[in-house]
Formats: C-alpha cells, structure tokens, sequence
C-alpha cells in the first residue's frame, strides 16, 4: 500500500469557527476581496439547515512548530497549524455570517452579509428592504449567535413582532421555536476535511486540488500564495492591499500610489518583492519563503523562516514605498510613454520595477544615470515583447545574470550588454518591419513608434502640435486628435481594398489633428495632400515627414508598395527615438555635476533662484499657494528659457534655512508634493527635463531642482487659466499674450 498524504477529519462548524477565531486554522483576513454571490451563501446556509453535504474541506499542514507565534501581527496569538487550500470561500461566509464580521467586495468596499430565515417556512432570503419590513422573517440570523444575544429573548421578540402583523397559533408557535433551535444548532453541523501532510510539496498540493475539485478547475498559483501571505504574515498582504486600492483612485491631495500607467494587483505587488529580496521570479519559491522551508533538505526551520520574512519585509517595504514607486513612473515617462494605453505588457513594467528597485536600492546609482538606464531597458522590453510568453522564465534568467552583480557599474553594463544583444542591426532592418506588418492596436511595435515619437519631440502630421501633448492623459481632450487612415476606408474600397487587416495596417495610420481627419474624410490622399501641404515651409515638412515616416509622393503609390516602403521607415524612427536614450547621455542632456557651495555663494542670476521654502509662508507659518505658485512660475520661466537651478531651503541672501520649515514628514513626501503640484500644473511630461535631489547645505539639507533646457513650451494652469513664464535676468516673468506667439516661434522653431 503506497503511503497516504492526507488523513480524515471531521470538524463540527462551532469548531471550526473557533479554531479560526483562535488562528489555528489560517482562514485568511476577512477583509480581503470576496467573491461569493449573497445568494450563494444563502444557498449554502439552506442546505445546511436540510441537512445535505456541502463538499470537502482541503488544509494543508503547515509544518511549523506547534505553538509558534504568528510574524509581525498581534491579531491572532497562534501560526495555524492548518492551512485552507479549498473551501475558503465557504468557510468566508459561514465565518463573517455566524460571526457578524463585514466583507470587502472585488470593488473594495465593505459589505456586512445579512441572511434572514422564516422559521414558518423554513426558508432563507437575501435581506432586503422588503424582507426587513416583513415581520415573518427574522432579517439578520446573525444576532442568533452574538455572544450578547439571550436566546429566549430572541425567540419571544420575534414572536412578539410576528403577533403586530397577525394573530399565532399554539401549533404555530411550537413550529417557529423548533426551526429556530434547529437554526442555532447549524453549529454542530459536521465537516469532513482531508488533511494534507506537511511533508508534500507545494505542486502536489496544488494536484490533489484539480484531482479532488468537482468543477476541474486550476488552483490559482497567486491566490495560493496570498492565502498562505495572510496567514502567515497578513500585515504584509494587507499593505499590498491597501497599496493596490489606493493605486485605482485619484489623489485627492495626499500622495498615494495613483498613476496613469498600471493598477496593479497584489500579488503582481509581492513578485516584485521577491525579485528584489531573493532575485527570484517565480512565485512558487514564496512557498518555501513563506515555511521556513530549506529547498535542499526540505526541512522547516523556525530560524530560517524569520531571516527569511526579515529579507521580504525590507524588499516590500521598498517596493510600496510611494518615492520609489512615483519616480520609477518618471523612467517610463522617459521612455517616452505615457499611459497604460501604450503598455502593453504589465509584466514588463513590473519586472522592470523590480530591476529600478535593486539599481536603487542596493547598488545606490545616482537618480539621473539610473532613470536613463531604466528607460533603455524599458523601451527594449517594450518593443520586443521580452515578457511576454513566458515571463517568469524570461525574468528569472534576467534576475540570475544580477546575481553576482557587486557594483553600480556591473549593474550597468549588464544591462546595456543585453540590450545591445537583443536590439541588433537585424532587429532594426527585419525583425521589427515585420511585425508592424500587422493591424492589432495593441501591437508592442505601435507603441514604441509612439514612444518614439514624444522623445523625438514630433508634432502631429499636419500641425505644430506636439504627439506627446496627444498621449498626455492629464490634458487630452474631446475630439482633438485622432488615427487617421493616410488612404482613407473609402478610398479603398473603390480600390476593392475591403478587408480589416488590410485596411487597419499600422503603417497606414498617422496622427492629425480632429478637424483635418473630418475635412480629409474618404479623398484620395492625391487628393488632399496637396491642400495639408501648402501650409508649411519645405523644411518644416521635410521634418514632419520623416518623423511620420513619409516621403515625397508618397500619396503617389501603390497602396500595398507604400505600407512595405513605410515600416521600414517607421522602424528607423522608432530605432532613431530608442538611440535618444543610449547616447551616453539622455535625449535632452543629462545635468552637470554641481558645487553646490559654489552655485550658492555666486547669488541668483538668470540661471540660478533660491526659495526659502516650498508651501509655507514664513511670515504666517501656514501652507499659502502663492509659494507653491511662486516656485512653479520660476521652474516654467528655467524651461522656458536657457534651463536653470532652482534650490529650496536657501534664503535670497544665500543664507540656509533647510527644509524642516515646511513640516514635511520627511524628504519623500516633499519630492513627492514637488512631483504632485508640477504634474498638476506644467504636466508629467515637463520631468523629462527636471532633475531633482536633496544635498547637504553647511549644517542644513536644501532641495536643488535641476532645469533643463525644453524642448517645448511650458504653460503653467492657474485658476486664471494658463500662464507663460521667461526668465528675464535673475527673476522670472509672465510674458504679455502678444507676445508669447513670436517668442515660441522664435525660441521653440
């Protein structure tokens, strides 16, 4: 006979409530997303009060010594010494109902489980406003278990109300107390459990799942290992949570996790934790992390475990750490993208995360070099779908080339090696052609083309608008820049061109401008290319051109000989936007090293301002605007300009007054307000050309805000409306509207 990993038990539900309460048994916290219909948990009190089996439980024996206290929390006294791999949701429900305790929906929101019985029927509903109302049914059977509920008190309240509504037979009342003593006794109600052994593993664990499962599915390898997070460790999967929860709304003024690019799920959360922790990808070696299991001698050790939890808990709390988090988005914006609209693999900004972070973290590369190298890396994921197929796998070798990486340096040349490797000659001229011979408009190849074309500074086809003023999700609006087939649908169909893919080719859209799509309307391009021409000199559509990947007489051409000619020219451009970031330096230039005490002693001057503060005003000692307006006015008038250092903390006379003046909690949270009032203001788009630190002054820490000169003009939003600002000797100035017009042209071309 082979040897049994499981054994037979069978639990009472009043036991298996309080072995839960009590932690040895590790249902996870009930304030986690919940799945489970109201009137599937209706159901399952129904056929519990028949009488009728409600499936097996499956727990797994976690292998730890017994007695051991949980880590990190004080909410339970005990580590479980089970583990609930199926029934959970089962025992979620008759735990939050039988306990009274409130559920968090797949939306966040909290929701008490109220599930009412007629005890002259003996049925169960759904309460609802109608059922409340109705004196025939008791609205919350959740009362008949609170510690504070007398039974015969109950009993003759229900009656009691049942009697305002109609008259009560003896026969009656007999009937109505039985059904509720049969309700209450639901606690005796038997389960049988099979109880893994600690000795399996984790995969074969996940086996007698599919094997024993009535509905064949797969056990979600994620859910599994945040099931055992919150056992074992719930203020870890808890700050998961509330990371991702907040990462879904719009800030309302404090910093929170909110980005234009990902919102991202726990345990896609806890993957990067790994890999920065244990330079690991797959996430079935959290299962060991999680046991204190030894992956050679399968052992469990009570010391391994919490040198183990020690290295996860500090990666996890660089991960959700909101400064890290923010500025890692400024590398995408880098890039050149700008929205979740243009990623198309989650996994490749996660991994890459994960890659930000060790640069970061443990390798200490200065912000500005390593934004730059974050970039590159992205924009090479991006446009070769390096995580996507099979991801972990990918990462899981990317995380071992790290592996013996002792250095900034190592760090660095191991990157750009690989992207060197990856993003060959070939690649350029064959591989990426090919795949923009495609119609999906989600393809990783349009994308980077419309990366490409922000670090190129592009204007719209057809108009000085610039591509990545499109993509901004902060300011895009209604109906003002569209897609446009470059041979219109109609005009190929009369070509008997009628089929999608044909039509739809990524090397027949361009972007222009709302109005001129409606004026082009279904015209051979023969036909309105002349008109859109007229309007710019030979130079400036010359540039346009070849940025969009156009030619001379291209409107010219057989449809079919044009898409060929153009995705070699849109993959030159989107090599020509991916070489702005590899140039040794970043598209716009990197900033110098500076002597700050040098900077500071020379005074302000046209390229150099100090403020004292960044919120407060220092005559009230309150937060006023008028500095945060002061500040951004100073910041647009640098770009705007020849570029410029802005230093917070340092009064007009040089003198320091350091950063505790604004009552920030701590350096963080003021780059991240600097961040929040600029993106709000000027647009997420204007980092591109800001470079901030924080140094040390003589005896004091002051905030330096490096402006580089941009490459577009800078507005600043007001309640007013939108203001142009110049620097004008060693202060700063709102030019006049007359003239604003001539001093772009001149200065932006």
């Amino acid at each position: 006979m082979s040897n049994q990993v499981f054994k037979e038990v069978t639990y009472s539900l009043d036991m298996l409530m309080n072995s839960i309460s009590m932690g040895q048994i590790g249902l996870p916290d009930i304030q986690r997303p919940f799945v489970w219909p109201n009137a599937k948990i209706r159901d399952l009190f129904d056929s519990i009060y028949k009488g009728f089996p409600v499936g097996y439980l499956l727990l797994w024996a976690n292998g730890l010594v017994e007695g051991h206290k949980t880590i990190g929390s004080d909410s339970k006294q005990l580590s479980p010494n089970l583990v609930i791999v199926d029934g959970q949701q089962r025992l979620t429900s008759l735990y939050a109902v039988i306990k009274g305790i409130s559920v968090v929906r797949s939306n966040y929101k909290s929701e008490k489980i109220r599930i009412a019985f007629n005890p002259l029927e003996e049925v169960f509903e759904v309460t609802s406003a109608a059922i409340e109302r109705d004196k025939s049914f008791i609205p919350d059977i959740s009362k008949l278990w609170s510690v504070e509920t007398n039974f015969f008190r109950f009993v003759n309240d229900y009656l009691s109300g049942l009697r305002t509504v109609r008259d009560v037979q003896d026969e009656e009342e007999t009937s109505i107390q039985n059904a509720i003593v049969k309700l209450q006794g639901l606690l005796n109600f038997p389960f049988t459990a099979l109880e893994l052994s600690a000795d399996i593993s984790e995969e074969e664990v996940a086996e007698v799942f599919v094997r024993i499962n009535s509905q064949g599915k797969m056990l979600n390898q994620a859910d599994f290992i945040l099931t055992l997070m919150s056992v074992f460790w719930d203020e870890g999967r808890s700050e998961l949570e509330d990371f991702c929860r907040k990462s879904r709304v719009p800030s309302s003024g404090e910093p929170t996790p909110y980005n234009h690019f990902i919102e991202p799920s726990p345990d896609q959360m806890l993957r990067v934790g790994v890999g920065l922790a244990f330079k690991r990808a797959r996430l079935e070696h959290v299962y060991s992390i999680l046991r204190g299991k030894d992956l050679e001698s399968g052992e469990f050790s009570d010391e391994r475990r919490v040198l183990q939890f020690d290295r996860l808990r500090d990666a996890q709390s660089k991960t959700v750490r909101l400064q890290h988090w923010h500025d890692f988005m400024l590398c995408l914006q880098k890039a050149g993208f700008r929205s979740n609209r243009m990623i198309s693999s989650q996994n490749a900004l996660l991994y890459t995360y994960t890659l930000y972070l060790i640069g970061r973290t443990e390798l200490k590369i200065p912000e500005h070099s390593l934004r730059q190298l974050i970039a590159q890396w992205f924009f090479m994921s991006a446009v070769t779908g390096r995580y996507t197929g099979s991801p972990e796998s990918r990462m899981e070798s990317d995380l071992l080339m790290l592996r013996s990486v002792k250095n900034a340096e190592e760090f660095t040349a191991r990157l750009r090696q690989t992207c060197n490797v990856t993003l060959t000659g070939d690649f350029w001229d064959v591989t990426l052609p090919n795949e923009l011979a495609t119609s999906s408009a989600r393809s990783p190849s349009l994308f980077a083309y419309e990366a490409a074309l922000v670090n190129l500074e592009a204007p719209v086809l057809f108009s000085d608008t610039k591509v990545a003023g499109m993509l901004d999700p902060a300011i895009q609006g209604y109906k003002s820049i569209e897609r446009h087939h470059l041979f219109p649908r109609g005009h190929l169909a009369k070509c008997g061109i009628t089929e999608t893919r044909e039509v739809n080719q990524i090397a027949n859209y361009a972007y222009v401008e709302w109005a001129d799509n409606i004026q082009i309307s279904d015209k051979s391009p023969k036909d309105y290319v002349p008109s859109l021409k007229k309007q710019f000199s030979e130079s400036d559509l010359a540039k346009m051109y070849r940025h969009h990947a156009l030619f001379d007489g291209w409107e010219e051409l057989d449809y079919k000989d044009f898409l060929e000619q153009r995705r070699l020219r849109i993959a030159k451009i989107v090599q020509e936007g991916y070489e702005q970031l590899t140039s040794g330096v970043s598209a716009h230039g990197e900033p110098e090293q500076i002597d700050l005490d040098a900077l500071i002693s020379g005074g302000e001057s046209d390229l150099v301002e100090f403020k004292s503060t960044l919120r407060v005003n220092l005559h009230s000692r309150q937060k006023d605007s008028r500095i945060e307006n002061a500040v951004l006015k100073t910041v647009a008038g640098f770009l705007n300009k020849d570029g410029g250092t802005l230093i917070i903390g340092v009064a007009d006379d040089g003198s320091p007054i350091g950063l505790d003046a604004d009552g920030f909690e701590n350096e963080d949270r003021m780059n991240l307000h600097l961040v929040n009032i600029v993106n709000r203001s000027m647009g997420p788009g204007v980092w591109a050309y800001l470079h901030s630190n924080v140094d040390d002054y003589e005896n004091d820490r002051v905030l330096v805000l490096h402006c580089e000169k941009a490459k577009a003009p800078v507005y600043v939003k007001e309640e007013s409306g939108e203001h142009f600002y110049v620097r004008t000797g060693p202060s700063t100035t709102e030019l006049p509207v007359g003239y604003v017009t001539d001093y772009i042209k001149q200065r932006f071309g």
